[in-house]
């Protein structure tokens, strides 16, 4: 095994970063999950999972995670216990807490969502005869181009599924690759300038290195936030699809 100096290493900070219910969120509606009866030895598999993709990614995990992860392992851990005839219901059962939490989370946010559809189609309201001569010209979209918001959580399912499936190797072997963040924005900017679409995948496709892929990904966090590229998604869950910004 040969060794050489370590890569270095590279911190994204996002500063709309979902929390720890919308992610319990996002696996519920992925799975089509009863929140009121949710499989918690499952829902914590994934969620150790999400957090150990987000380190190492070097993205900032709040201590919000850490709290609800270690507040999974104590649901699970009751559930494996016989229940108590002398407590109430909601005592009954340890995911209750958790559930009431969710519901009333996923209500409050299903209203800001309203409210912010409904400011998006105020803004696109004029009075007659107004244009502005700055305006941009937006192309009419058909019903079959509708798209749904991206978030980062559906990002890094993506990530996921290239690291999956990239070769395993049973022997580690620690060698420098001298790639960049700045260097893969520029890779990819380049890239766009013969393709307009491409999956994760498919941008990712032709590197053998894991650390590769990894910077990769953290500077297509990097050209999104600049709005240099966006992500569509056209079903729930979907592949995610990397096109070129039209501004």
């Amino acid at each position: 095994m040969s060794t050489a100096s370590p890569v270095s290493t590279y911190a994204v900070k996002l500063h709309d970063f979902e929390g720890p219910l919308d992610l319990l969120l996002f696996f519920i509606k992925r799975d089509e999950l009863d929140i009121y009866d949710i499989p918690i030895a499952r829902i914590t598999k994934e969620f150790f999972g999400y957090i150990r993709y987000m380190q190492e990614l070097d993205l900032e995990v709040a201590g919000e995670f850490l709290v609800m992860a270690a507040e999974l392992m104590q649901i699970k851990v009751r559930m494996l216990l016989p229940p108590d005839p002398a407590a109430g219901e909601d005592e009954a059962d340890p995911r209750a807490s958790l559930i009431k939490r969710l519901v009333e989370y996923k209500r409050f946010k299903e209203v800001a969502e309203g409210m912010k559809t409904l400011e998006a189609d105020a803004m696109l309201v004029a009075p007659r005869g107004y244009r502005d001569a700055d305006e941009a010209t937006v192309p009419e979209e058909t019903a079959g181009d509708l798209v749904r918001d991206v978030s980062l959580f559906d990002l890094i399912a993506s990530f996921q599924f290239v690291m999956d499936r990239m070769p395993k190797r049973s022997v580690h072997e620690i060698v420098r690759i001298n790639v960049t963040v700045e260097e893969q924005m520029a890779f990819i900017v380049d890239f766009f300038s013969r393709r307009s679409e491409v999956t994760f995948a498919e941008l990712v496709v032709d590197m053998k290195e894991r650390i590769r892929v990894v910077v990769t990904f953290l500077a297509l966090l990097e050209v999104i936030r600049a709005g240099t590229v966006i992500v569509r998604q056209m079903g729930p869950f979907g592949e995610l699809s990397i096109m070129r910004s039209v501004l």
